[in-house]
């Protein structure tokens, strides 16, 4: 956050790193996949005009990971898997902000399909942000 607009100068090797932290579950706490999300949240933020030619990569790691925290079931407690879905959800909402609503459109069709209720929730909370 302290960058600002210039991390656009960075964009692409943060991209690597965000990308690469998302994939990877780091043990019970997860501390680094909240505090990695946290950043992709201030990335958006601040360098929301470079984020819709980002959508498609962005989109599928936080489904991925959405997915991946649904259902692992190893030793992460369950406020730990909340706090993950939350900051993802917000991640998604921003992303649908600064794409002008492409998100809601390419998660309509996920949202009649999936039958999970912790994932149905996260799509109905983009669906309905404004």
């Amino acid at each position: 956050t302290r960058l600002g607009i210039l991390i656009v100068r960075h964009l692409k090797r943060l991209e690597r790193v965000i990308l690469g932290y998302l994939e990877v579950s780091d043990g019970p706490g997860e501390e680094a996949r909240l505090g990695i999300l946290e950043t992709l949240q201030c990335t958006i933020e601040h360098a929301w005009p470079r984020m819709p030619c980002r959508l498609p990569m962005l989109l599928k790691a936080l489904l991925r990971l959405l997915w991946d925290v649904h259902t692992e079931r190893g030793p992460t407690p369950e406020p730990v898997r909340a706090a993950l879905l939350q900051r993802a959800t917000q991640c998604l909402i921003l992303l649908d902000r600064c794409c002008q609503g492409q998100v809601k459109v390419l998660l309509a069709g996920l949202h009649s399909c999936c039958e999970e209720s912790q994932l149905q929730e996260c799509f109905r909370k983009v669906q309905e942000s404004t």
